[in-house]
């Protein structure tokens, strides 16, 4: 008769599964709090439906064409950017990160599963605002990849902000930061409201704003929106890597 081995075996998961662990707790998370679901479904899909119907602007016809894809872009910015900055920026604070980055997840696996869940909540809003949009009489064209593309650019561009945001200012200073940078890019990245209230030279510069780039491409995308994505993307993440604090 064979003795049964009931000695420990010591050992971490494979990294995937640790990953996909770690981004399930964040994503559970991120569903449980009220102010994170009302930033990132709420407001977007609220906004969506008041522009599209209510004179408060003048927004180019047919309303849909324009807003959809803007708000499509305010929905990767409030998940993105505002969410995580704030949510990481307290996680910092009171030694989270620390913690986690000393276990066998790693802190490459945190930041990999944080990423994930970011894009499981963006594949929840996209789904809600595409369905709300052929409701109320959008019509999408372009390119599907291109729009997808787009958006995974923009996540990467956004996700490294709120990390570069979170992991060098104090908790305090980050959620009123990530706020108020997400009130202003509503108003002036041409995501709600057309760039074209603004002076010439202005509008040139606001529209070097990734927000702006990453809305004016779901809705027609260019080369030129590619490449300010591009350039803001490569920016952001470089200094996310050299500046991020952990404690």
């Amino acid at each position: 008769m064979t003795a049964l081995d009931l000695a420990p075996a010591p050992g971490a998961a494979p990294l995937g599964r640790r990953i996909a662990r770690h981004a399930a707790m964040e994503l559970r998370l991120l569903l449980r709090n009220g102010e994170q679901l009302l930033l990132t479904i709420v407001i977007p899909t609220g906004l969506l439906l008041v522009l599209v119907h209510a004179p408060l602007a003048d927004i180019p016809r047919p309303r849909a064409a324009f807003l959809v894809p803007g708000v499509l872009a305010l929905a990767v910015l409030s998940t993105a950017f505002t969410g995580q900055a704030i949510a990481t920026g307290f996680e910092r604070r009171y030694g989270v990160l620390r913690r986690l980055g000393a276990t066998p997840l790693g802190r490459i696996g945190l930041l990999v599963g944080k990423t994930l869940a970011v894009v499981a909540i963006e594949v929840l809003q996209i789904a809600l605002l595409v369905a709300v949009g052929l409701a109320i009489g959008w019509h999408p064209h372009g390119s599907l990849v291109a729009a997808i593309g787009l958006v995974v650019l923009g996540t990467v561009t956004f996700s490294a902000l709120a990390l570069l945001m979170a992991g060098t200012l104090r908790a305090e200073a980050t959620l009123a930061a990530a706020n108020l940078v997400y009130l202003l890019l509503l108003v002036v990245s041409g995501i709600a409201f057309p760039l074209t209230d603004f002076s010439p030279t202005v509008r040139g510069v606001l529209r070097l704003l990734p927000s702006a780039a990453l809305a004016d491409g779901l809705r027609a995308a260019s080369g030129r929106t590619w490449l300010v994505l591009a350039v803001w993307a490569v920016a952001a993440t470089a200094a996310a890597i050299r500046w991020f604090r952990w404690d």
